[in-house]
């Protein structure tokens, strides 16, 4: 409960802040709509020559693509302004002030920061695959959607490992900007179905750069293509991603040097 109360007293500050600019808080979001909706018309656009993507109808591709603007809100709203600001106080030596802090330094120097209007992208993803179901005229069983927000947490986690990992390298490297827009380049894979990649492009965005487990997953999960071992499979691969993020951060935070080396 201490933690959440942090939280909340962290994101109100942040809400606030963006607030004071109301304007660029509610053009920011209006972009967000724009650039999803020139994503979904590009889709759009390959289904007028093909019927299916794969084994995928344009629905279904609609599932991924939500999926794919969800967890970049995600990523937009929680994980890029942390990583900006670790990485600068690490360089600037004011990385004392977090370490100092009593509460967990991994906590608070990935969570304390959020960008609102970002959740529009959350949103917007989450609408996006009730859109689709509609069109698809599906109602998922309780073990689907059981399944699906077992995938979507999943994902969640396996996201922020991956960027905990990114961000503990900035302990040793003066800037890492580019190791994130190399998995962002990754992750722009992901806004199709992973299945229609073929042999080592396939295994590199499953097991390497897992964006199956957070776009592709999530949608078969839904759509009853997915059976409870391979559910299992991401939930352990999740958990296995977050423990080893973990150690690698605590690892780093050994070579910190801090303002006074």
């Amino acid at each position: 409960m201490r933690y959440l109360r942090l939280l909340s007293v962290f994101y109100k500050y942040s809400l606030l802040k963006e607030l004071e600019y109301r304007v660029n808080f509610i053009s920011n979001i209006f972009m967000s709509v724009f650039w999803v909706g020139w994503g979904i018309l590009g889709v759009s656009i390959f289904f007028l020559h093909r019927d299916s993507m794969g084994d995928w109808s344009f629905p279904e591709v609609l599932m991924v693509v939500g999926l794919f603007t969800l967890f970049t809100g995600v990523m937009e709203a929680f994980l890029r302004p942390n990583v900006g600001a670790v990485i600068e106080q690490i360089r600037d030596g004011t990385f004392d002030f977090v370490l100092t802090k009593p509460i967990n330094a991994q906590f608070i120097a990935s969570l304390r920061t959020i960008v609102f209007w970002r959740l529009a992208d959350v949103l917007i993803g989450l609408s996006i695959i009730v859109y689709a179901l509609g069109q698809l005229h599906a109602a998922p069983s309780i073990g689907q959607i059981a399944f699906f927000v077992v995938m979507l947490a999943s994902g969640a986690v396996i996201v922020y490992s991956i960027w905990l990992m990114m961000v503990s390298l900035a302990f040793w490297f003066v800037k890492i900007d580019n190791i994130a827009e190399l998995f962002y380049a990754f992750y722009e894979a992901g806004r199709y179905p992973v299945t229609i990649y073929r042999g080592a492009v396939r295994a590199l965005l499953t097991f390497v750069v897992p964006v199956a487990f957070v776009t592709t997953f999530p949608a078969s999960a839904l759509l009853g293509k997915i059976d409870v071992t391979t559910t299992l499979t991401g939930f352990a691969f999740a958990i296995g991603l977050f423990i080893a993020s973990n150690r690698f951060w605590n690892f780093a935070l050994t070579h910190y040097a801090s303002a006074s080396s």
